[in-house]
Formats: structure tokens, sequence, C-alpha cells
């Protein structure tokens, strides 16, 4: 599939004409990079801004004792980076790939006129920034005020609306493998104590577990969000 097929699937991308994305390919560079692989950490940040065309990856932060905590995970479609004033809010987090994933580079000098003379791409642009804050404050809600329960409830619900499902009976299987500790870097606690309140939560049979694999039961996934009151 050459960089026109692959910039077409963009959600970003969608409003553009086919000599618009002829244009754009030509400002476009592809890499496929393997599974936990760094795109970038806070030493090595340069300045660009990279669609992820396939595959996920995931933005953390590591504080000074070493612990990390996972900001989100970006999977088809997303946009990461900072490039000609525009900020996604990554320089200085670690960026690393949680599966094989193909990255497209923009070309700093040129994106600059491609957004002058493209304003309906600059208001995806726009909205794409808008619905990460949005994102990220509902996060960072649900992280400072919600019970351990209820926090992995969230991220859980988040993942599986971001990565994809695949439905079985009442349940439906998140689409990307995820350990404890990943999960647990995703809602700021130990390893420990996210998996004893999985136990609580598989006994409730709201979720089932397996091997770096969750289940959500869909209708008490309703029911639970229902009743989270920030």
């Amino acid at each position: 599939m050459d960089n026109i097929q692959y910039l077409s699937q963009f959600n970003l991308l969608r409003s553009l004409s086919i000599p618009d994305l002829i244009e754009m390919e030509q400002l476009t560079s592809i890499t496929v990079i393997p599974k936990y692989t760094f795109i970038q950490t806070p030493a090595t940040f340069a300045e660009g801004l990279y669609f992820i065309k396939k595959g996920k990856v995931r933005l953390y932060k590591v504080n000074v004792e070493g612990k990390q905590f996972t900001l989100d995970i970006l999977s088809e479609g997303n946009v990461f980076g900072e490039m000609a004033g525009i900020s996604l809010g990554t320089r200085d987090m670690y960026i690393e790939t949680v599966e094989e994933s193909h990255i497209c580079l923009m070309d700093k000098t040129r994106f600059e006129s491609f957004l002058i003379h493209h304003p309906q791409f600059m208001m995806n642009l726009i909205q794409v920034l808008s619905e990460r804050l949005v994102s990220m404050s509902h996060l960072a809600q649900h992280l400072a005020l919600g019970n351990l329960q209820d926090k992995i409830l969230y991220v859980i619900d988040k993942l599986s609306s971001q990565c994809g499902v695949v439905r079985d009976k009442d349940y439906d299987l998140i689409n990307l493998p995820i350990t404890h500790q990943e999960l647990a870097h995703l809602v700021g606690a130990t390893r420990e104590a996210v998996s004893a309140v999985l136990r609580e939560l598989a006994e409730q049979e709201i979720i089932k577990t397996g091997f770096k694999s969750i289940s959500i039961h869909r209708e008490k996934r309703i029911e639970r969000a229902a009743n989270w009151s920030f």
C-alpha cells in the first residue's frame, strides 16, 4: 500500500481531496517501528508531528522514584508531537510502541505552508486537539476523585473505546494485550492493589481476565458508568 492509501485512512485527513492527499504524501515519510521501541524520550525529543497509521503507542512519564504513569494509549488515526506552534503536550513524555506500529512523520517546513492553504485540515486538527484535552481532563477527574475500583473500570472503559473490542456473548474483549502492571501504570497504583481489585470485579462478573486480556460485561459496564458522580 502506498503513502496516499495510508494517509486516506487517517481520521484527521478524511476531509482532504485526492489532490490534497497527493500533496500531503510528499510531506510524509512512513516508518515501521517494532513493538516496545521508543519513538521518543524526554532526552531525545525532536520537533515533529506524527500520525499513527497502524499500531498503538503509549505515552507516559516517570517520576524521580522511577514510577511510571501512563497518560494515554493512542491507536490508529491519532496524532502526537509538536510542530509549527502546534503542541499536543508530548514534549516531556516517553512515547513507546506497544505493538508494531506504522508511524508517519510530517516535514516541518512544508507542513506550515500546507496548513495555511488547507483551512479544513486545520479545523480538523483543532478538533483533535480539543478532544484530546477533554479526554485528559476526564481522566484526571476520575483518577483524582474515584476509588480504585472505579478508576480501573473507567480506564478499562476508555481502552475499549480507543482500541476497539471483540464481542463475546455478554462481554467485550478489549483489543489490546494488557498486563496487571500496565494497568497499574494507567491508574497510578501498585500491581498488587490492581490485581486485588481485578479479582473483586471478576467475582462480581463485571469483567473477565485472561493472559494479558480483559473483557468487560456490556450491561454492567453501562450500569457502573451511570453511577459515577464525577
